[in-house]
């Protein structure tokens, strides 16, 4: 399966508990965004795995990265993430019509 659409990109992303720890741990630092080390040193992730997820959550346009000197810092695309929830509520409660099925005998 592969995953074209925006939307989906982003919720593949997300499919995977380490990246979904970085995403909230990153939302709950808001605007300022971490560091790599940082983030690392929150949750716990070597060095190599965090850059393997991270660069997962750039790719899908959830994260920013912004090269300070020698030190990246990773925000969140707050913009990118309302549109991915707007994207889910949308249709909240609009209604469903269910077609009888036809019956088989």
């Amino acid at each position: 399966m592969t995953t074209t659409s925006p939307n989906a990109r982003a919720l593949a992303a997300l499919g995977h508990d380490a990246r979904l720890s970085i995403f909230r741990l990153l939302v709950k630092a808001g605007d300022d965004g971490l560091r790599v080390g940082d983030i690392g040193e929150h949750l716990g992730l070597a060095p190599s795995t965090l850059a393997h997820h991270l660069s997962v959550l750039v790719d899908a346009g959830l994260v920013l990265q912004d090269k300070q000197g020698r030190e990246v810092f990773n925000r969140v695309d707050f913009p990118a993430m309302n549109r991915v929830v707007g994207f889910l509520t949308s249709e909240c409660c609009s209604g469903v019509t269910v077609r009888p099925s036809e019956d088989a005998a």
